[in-house]
């Protein structure tokens, strides 16, 4: 039996207020293959954006198990979870989060910070990110003279750049016009082509049919 890259049971996301209790995600079961392209979809205050951060390490839940790629994560110390995101997980933002005084390759190579990689072998997997996104021709550019949908393709290749076993993606195209949308849900299109496994959040139905499956949060929970 083939082990699901993503293994989720029972997730449940609770936020203590003063004199109660939010509960954000209820019961959540979800489980993917490498390879596979999954959209999440729901309005706004759904739950996206909670379980997209679980699932990217960012947080943790309150209950429930999660397994990536056979490593029990909720028994994970904060250590072993920052390995994980920097060496196997590649995050790409509705916001872009570029900074504005590096270069497109810059950008890119920021995930390598934390990591003990050889430089020459680092350059190389930049400058191939790079050309993937076909953004070859502005990496000695900085973010403020690109377009949106091109400081978007630096977005990507950042998270290409580490090689990630899992890409996911916050709204990527929340800030692009429909055009440039659809160019970056092509690149994202390509990428699963090339045996990239994608979890997207959006709330375009559009951006959403890109995908193999489409699962919908409704109160924090998935509807059938």
């Amino acid at each position: 039996m083939i082990r699901p890259l993503i293994d989720i049971s029972r997730i449940e996301k609770e936020y203590p207020q003063k004199k109660h209790v939010v509960s954000v995600l209820n019961g959540i079961d979800l489980s993917l293959a490498k390879g596979q392209f999954l959209a999440i979809m729901g309005a706004s205050g759904s739950g996206k954006s909670t379980l997209l951060n679980i699932i990217g390490c960012l947080d943790r839940p309150t209950s429930g198990t999660y397994y990536f790629d056979g490593v029990d994560i909720l028994k994970s110390s904060d250590a072993q979870l920052s390995r994980i995101r920097s060496g196997s997980l590649g995050f790409v933002f509705q916001n872009f989060n570029l900074i504005s005084s590096l270069t497109v390759s810059e950008n890119v190579e920021l995930p390598f910070l934390y990591r003990d990689d050889d430089p020459k072998e680092i350059q190389g997997r930049v400058q191939e990110a790079i050309d993937q996104v076909g953004l070859n021709h502005r990496k000695d550019h900085n973010p403020l003279e690109l377009s949106g949908g091109e400081m978007q393709r630096v977005s990507i290749a950042r998270a290409l750049a580490v090689a990630p076993k899992l890409i996911l993606a916050d709204e990527p195209t929340g800030n692009l016009d429909t055009r440039t949308s659809l160019e970056i849900m092509r690149i994202f299109e390509e990428l699963n082509r090339q045996g990239r496994t994608i979890i997207l959040v959006t709330h375009d139905h559009q951006v959403a049919a890109f995908a193999q499956e489409c699962r919908t949060l409704c109160d924090g929970r998935f509807t059938i």
